[in-house]
């Protein structure tokens, strides 16, 4: 892998680039919340070759989003339970733009 590979897989939402020690920090939370979150299937991060967690941008913006309802007094199983059912919820609506997208005669998708 070449060193332009390694930057352009910065920009994958994707890509575990955090450690939990930086995450935790991006967040303004605890290890031991990440952890709680992982238990509770929230989300599941990558391991290095040593076996530590490591997190992704858009793993990330969902224990974020974790973190807000907690703070707001939500359950902690509660609180995963919704961001599971809310990104699903996203997804559906996106799929469902495509699929109107593509049976719009007006304006046929775009070539990829």
């Amino acid at each position: 892998m070449t060193a332009d590979d390694s930057f352009g897989r910065l920009n994958d939402d994707d890509y575990p680039a955090y450690t939990m020690g930086r995450a935790a920090d991006m967040l303004g939370t605890t290890q031991s919340f990440l952890r709680a979150i992982g238990e509770h299937r929230l989300i599941t991060p990558l391991r290095s070759a040593g076996g530590h967690r490591r997190y992704s941008r858009y793993q990330l913006r969902i224990a974020a989003r974790a973190r807000e309802l907690v703070d707001q007094g939500t359950p902690m199983d509660a609180a995963c339970r919704i961001v599971i059912l809310e990104d699903q919820l996203e997804e559906a609506q996106r799929i469902n733009t495509e699929y109107r997208r593509a049976s719009d005669p007006v304006n046929p998708p775009a070539a990829a």
